[in-house]
């Protein structure tokens, strides 16, 4: 795809010093950009490759005045992180859904519908009573189960699963090989040492404008749905177990674990590798990091928590009992100090 700077200018708001019919068809960085490209420069430490950048269009701040004569055309914003930003959204926008219609092979069974302007790869399978909203694109081996709900101008990635009756909102990203609504981990223990599995009836719930990771697994609800809330974004290899629910706007790296009926709230961030136990609160805006491990809920709200080690439990409890006095102790041999000298 290619555009004139003038519209990019248009797009960005921005003022054009240099040639506006120049025609641009990708994005690229400013020290390896080459003709046809536009980049930006908002780091005035790579201000020296502006004179000798090969691109056609660099965007930049308004208030940058350049020292040296420059070669190619600039387009003066308000912000040029923020304007890259939005082009690089726009770019992804128009690439991600191009495609339209139906390629072959695929499935797509006849009790199903499937909104305007919506695109299904070859070998992608889409099963029974399925309500797939306008411009929705299902990429190449994908598989969509039964009673599964889609909502407008989501992406399902390639590999994608999305068993029975999920339900995925508005303006979503599933990225490849995610597994969404696999049975949760319920597994009942016998007297004779074996474990009788639970049925896992319920389903999955993610709300518009989430992000879900490559090879993320969702797991169904036991009774009544796991949920991801609207804007939360999961990274890669991301385990939520049954019933768990994830707040608006909460952000999690990747490797994190959340066992079964936790409640994560709002505008939380959780860093890579965290281990949740089940049933759980988390308060909205908590945020933790990495490789922690947490074993109680968390009440208060706008917290900062890290840190986990693993030993023998019962002296684990007491090691935990004195380290949450440690600042008592401190100040009790601080005053004993002073009272000897």
């Amino acid at each position: 795809m290619e555009f004139t700077v003038r519209q990019i200018a248009a797009l960005l708001n921005g003022e054009i010093s240099g040639n506006d019919t120049l025609t641009v068809s990708q994005l690229a960085k400013i020290e390896e950009a080459s003709p046809g490209s536009i980049s930006f420069l908002s780091n005035l430490k790579y201000e020296p490759f502006l004179y000798s950048t090969q691109a056609s269009a660099v965007i930049v701040d308004r208030s940058f005045t350049p020292r040296e004569p420059v070669s190619t055309t600039l387009i003066k914003v308000e912000n040029a992180y923020l304007a890259f930003t939005q082009l690089l959204e726009e770019y992804h926008r128009l690439i991600s859904f191009a495609r339209v219609g139906t390629e072959q092979p695929s499935f797509f069974h006849e009790s199903s519908q499937m909104g305007e302007r919506g695109y299904l790869g070859a070998f992608a399978y889409v099963g029974k009573n399925c309500r797939i909203g306008a411009n929705v694109k299902i990429y190449p081996h994908a598989y969509i189960g039964d009673n599964v709900t889609i909502g407008d101008n989501t992406i399902i990635h390639s590999g994608t699963k999305l068993i029975d009756n999920t339900v995925i909102g508005s303006h979503c990203v599933i990225h490849p090989n995610a597994v969404i609504g696999s049975d949760g981990f319920g597994f009942a223990p016998q007297a004779d040492g074996t474990y009788k599995t639970i049925p896992q009836l319920g389903n999955v719930v993610i709300e518009d404008y989430v992000s879900i990771g490559s090879n993320t697994t969702i797991d169904c609800a036991t009774m009544g749905s796991t949920v991801i809330r609207k804007g939360a974004k999961l990274d890669n290899l991301i385990q939520i177990g049954h019933n768990v629910e994830i707040g608006r706007n909460t952000v999690i790296a990747a490797q994190t674990g959340i066992s079964g009926s936790t409640r994560i709230g709002d505008n939380c961030v959780i860093a890579g590798q965290v281990g949740f136990a089940g049933h759980l609160t988390i308060a909205n805006g908590t945020k933790v990091g990495a490789q922690s491990g947490i074993g109680k809920s968390v009440s208060e709200e706008g917290i900062s928590l890290n840190g986990s080690t693993a030993f023998l439990l019962r002296d684990n409890m007491r090691s935990q009992a004195v380290f949450r006095r440690l600042p008592e102790l401190e100040r009790r041999v601080s005053d004993l100090e002073k009272k000897q000298n």
